[in-house]
């Protein structure tokens, strides 16, 4: 398998999963900040232009978090990243949607890519503002809602953890965020975890 990946972006991780998972994979750098996801070589692999991706062994590629978090779950059972029931991975799935889907975008895509949002430099202090407000305001929401101790849900640690940690992540590093109380827990926990180790040195973040 390949996983191309940004340094530093929300593909770290799946760095964290297929660490988890112990399976032999080839990272491939594609830089959003020098435009590597642009060119034409990995627009062939992914005309999203977005990262992560995961090239499977027979070639086939698959994209968004969520998939390829779930993917990997599914397809390595006997690691128990996903619970086995319907209602426990469906509330995995529900986890990624809204980490992926609303609080890295209105939360931190905002904060650190305001030029998506106003063209105008002038609007982008607002923008930035906007941002940092949304994310406090969905992290809180997190915070109250983790089911186990210090997981996201209460049969243990998931997939949905890897996709809470890189937010956690960006909010205490590049954001300059204070954690709430238990997602500084979930923080804690997780870089206490080998694997994500294992993940941050490979990306060197």
């Amino acid at each position: 398998m390949k996983l191309f990946y940004s340094p530093g972006a929300c593909s770290v991780g799946i760095h964290v999963i297929l660490e988890e998972l112990g399976r032999p994979f080839e990272p491939v750098r594609v830089s959003t900040r020098d435009g590597s996801n642009r060119k034409p070589e990995y627009l062939a692999i992914n005309p999203k232009a977005k990262v992560p991706a995961l090239m499977r062994d027979d070639g086939t590629v698959l994209t968004e978090f969520p998939v390829i978090a779930w993917w990997l779950a599914r397809s390595n059972p006997q690691a128990a990243l996903i619970p086995a029931d319907l209602d426990g991975e469906a509330r995995a799935m529900e986890w990624m949607d809204y980490l992926c889907g609303t609080v890295h975008p209105q939360g931190f895509t905002r904060q650190f890519r305001a030029d998506r949002f106003a063209k105008d430099e002038a609007d982008q202090p607002r923008v930035i503002a906007q941002g940092k407000a949304a994310a406090e305001e969905y992290l809180a929401l997190v915070d109250s809602r983790l089911a186990g101790d210090p997981w996201l849900l209460a049969s243990g640690y998931s997939v949905a953890d890897a996709a809470l940690f890189f937010l956690e992540n960006w909010a205490a590093g590049r954001a300059g965020m204070t954690l709430p109380p238990r997602l500084a827990k979930h923080l804690a926990a997780m870089k206490a975890r080998p694997a994500v180790q294992r993940a941050l040195a490979r990306e060197a973040v």
